[in-house]
């Protein structure tokens, strides 16, 4: 009996269902390659869900944890506070979008950043509603779920969910939902579900994730940033999928030369250690009284240690420019395979740096999505070695989210991987259907 074997059915046994994962047990990493406990090697071409943008165990990060280690691991910032805190606060005040005042508050996960950038933008605001889209995903929570665009699996059987939270749709170019229809359905919502004097924030990804890597177009961000100053809302990026040099900037709304008010950040951001952060303008970050935000285990001594020694690794190893690199040399050899007649299976192809997708259907013309071969397709990949991810409202997209420090030779070896692996299930649907 194999060691996944036995590990799959101690899983089995003592893990809910509800925590999904994949069959594959991993043993050892490094940069952008994993290895199971069989000794099977894979290219990893999900990095954590974009939390490993420096890598598997970079070097820098790996020497920054363990002096860390040697110092104190944890205090908790309410109690005894430490400087490397003080300072990751300012480099993000600095980093992020918007020259006015900022400040900063480190969590320890996406979804608690989340949570308390409503908290902060209600306080700042006096009012309670939020709008959300269809589509997006920002946690698990409670508050996350109510917020999150999707019903299966997150929102499926966890209801009621917290009130006052509305949702407006998503521009889907591919799907016909342009950016006008976009904001027109902003302001249908503001006349016949809630007033836009109760709204206190929008929160928006700049590109989504699991809803499925579609990009907002530059013109839907400015047009939602009118809106918010036109009735007082607040404007929060949720860039804790696409941020911390993923989409080719430091922060995926700046392609779109968009200031939000407030930024919720985490997975790249500690490089494989729990951290999170929301920055936003001053005086928002200081409506909340004091004891109102953070949490005993809110930024980690370890997860910021590991911070610091990410954003000096993104600047000297220029990882923004690399995103933008690895995505050309992606999108370039998608775009090939889409070409190809035994392909039609591929409708769209699209990236924002190193954030890219493949979108799949059973038919060109009506769109309709393909989920069996997507899981098929992420079931043979992993078969020969690589790993991949899926994600969207219908299931049917691959998305490829490699470590920006992965060797080009490797990312090649990958797309090998892709494409003999795509070929082999199209293959496999067409003598079936036959």
């Amino acid at each position: 009996m194999s060691a996944t074997t036995t590990l799959g059915a101690r899983h089995k046994a003592a893990v809910p269902r509800g925590v999904a994962t994949k069959d594959l047990y991993v043993a050892r990493a490094e940069n952008a390659e994993l290895w199971d406990v069989n000794g099977k090697r894979y290219i990893d071409f999900a990095a954590g869900i974009a939390v490993l943008n420096t890598g598997h165990r970079h070097p820098d990060v790996m020497a920054a944890v363990r002096a860390q280690t040697e110092a104190f691991t944890h205090t908790c910032f309410h109690v005894a506070p430490y400087e490397s805190y003080i300072g990751l606060a300012e480099r993000l005040n600095g980093l992020t979008p918007g020259s006015f005042d900022k400040k900063t508050m480190l969590v320890t996960t996406g979804a608690e950043a989340v949570e308390n950038a409503v908290k902060i933008a209600r306080a700042a605001t006096g009012r309670s509603a939020i709008v959300a889209f269809s589509g997006g995903f920002h946690g698990r929570t409670m508050m996350g779920m109510a917020l999150t665009g999707k019903v299966a699996p997150y929102k499926k059987g966890f209801g009621p969910f917290p009130a006052e939270v509305y949702h407006a749709p998503y521009p889907k170019t591919y799907h016909g939902i342009d950016v006008e229809r976009a904001l027109s359905g902003v302001r249908d919502l503001f006349l016949s579900d809630v007033d836009p004097s109760r709204v206190a924030a929008f929160i928006v990804e700049p590109v989504q994730g699991e809803g499925g890597f579609y990009i907002a177009p530059p013109e839907f961000l400015r047009g939602l940033r009118e809106i918010c100053d036109q009735h007082g809302i607040l404007l929060i990026a949720d860039e804790i999928q696409t941020g911390i040099a993923r989409t080719g900037k430091m922060f995926a709304i700046e392609h779109a030369g968009v200031v939000p008010d407030l930024v919720t950040m985490a997975k790249g951001l500690g490089g494989g250690f729990p951290l999170a952060a929301v920055t936003g303008r001053a005086e928002l970050m200081d409506a909340a009284g004091p004891g109102g935000l953070g949490g005993t285990y809110g930024g980690s001594p370890i997860g910021i240690a590991a911070s610091h020694a990410v954003l000096d690794v993104i600047e000297r190893e220029k990882l923004c420019d690399r995103a933008m690199e690895l995505g050309n040399l992606f999108r370039e050899r998608l775009d090939g395979l889409a070409r190809r007649n035994e392909f039609s299976c591929i409708g769209d192809v699209r990236n924002l740096g190193a954030m890219i997708a493949i979108e799949l259907v059973k038919d060109r013309h009506t769109r309709e999505p393909d989920a069996a071969l997507t899981s098929a397709l992420v079931a043979k990949a992993q078969e020969k070695g690589l790993i991949l991810l899926s994600c969207g409202v219908d299931a049917n997209i691959i998305r490829i989210l490699t470590p920006l420090t992965i060797p080009f030779e490797q990312a090649r070896e990958g797309l090998d991987i892709l494409e003999e692996a795509l070929g082999e299930v199209v293959g496999s649907a067409l003598t079936t259907a036959a």
